[in-house]
């Protein structure tokens, strides 16, 4: 992760072109959206397939179908002060967590409370393997995380779902690097302990 990051952050040119493309988009240029969308095709597709990756059951959501909805939604965006490369794939992945976390909780909804998605969180596998947290326990235990704590919430999201290297997040949220370490390995610690505390103690 952090090696291919570091290839990402060294693309100046790629950076550039997304940073200018983005820049015309915010200033009206509605044709910019559309000179972008093949620039970061390629990086929307990994987060993307991260996110498919966390999950143990199948999605019906597939990776290009995420893709293109996440472009259906950037259309719409109108308000967004977009920075630079970095703060649009964050935005992206922001928007990813969304759309998976509202078909989670309608298929829930569906079945009543059961069969939810499950995802890879190894911290909450390893205290607790009987029970793996559910991508709807997961956002809700980050939604509470981002009440004490906004910062280290979206370290978890750039870094579990996003995919990003601390670097990255750490450009993305303008802190040093040994804040994102420090901010990442605090937040796993208080989402192990919240989600061990819900389901292995029967909460």
């Amino acid at each position: 992760m952090a090696s291919s990051a570091g290839e990402r952050t060294k693309g100046t040119s790629s950076s550039h072109d997304v940073t200018h493309l983005l820049c015309a988009w915010m200033g009206g240029d509605a044709g910019a959206l559309q000179r972008l969308i093949p620039v970061v095709y390629p990086e929307l597709r990994r987060i993307a397939r991260r996110y498919m990756s966390r999950e143990r059951t199948e999605q019906t959501l597939q990776t290009t179908a995420l893709v293109h909805e996440a472009y259906l939604r950037l259309v719409d965006l109108k308000t967004v002060n977009w920075r630079d490369r970095a703060h649009f794939f964050a935005i992206c992945a922001r928007m990813m967590r969304r759309m998976l976390i509202d078909i989670a909780r309608s298929k829930r909804y569906k079945k009543r409370g059961g069969g939810g998605t499950r995802v890879a969180f190894d911290e909450m596998r390893n205290a607790c393997p009987q029970y793996p947290p559910d991508v709807i326990e997961l956002d809700d235990a980050l939604n509470t995380l981002a009440e004490q704590d906004p910062r280290k919430e979206r370290v978890v999201e750039l870094r579990f779902f996003g995919g990003m290297s601390v670097r990255e997040v750490a450009h993305v949220l303008q802190v040093s690097d040994e804040t994102v370490m420090r901010d990442w390995r605090l937040a796993k610690s208080w989402l192990w302990r919240e989600l061990s505390r819900e389901k292995c103690d029967g909460g």
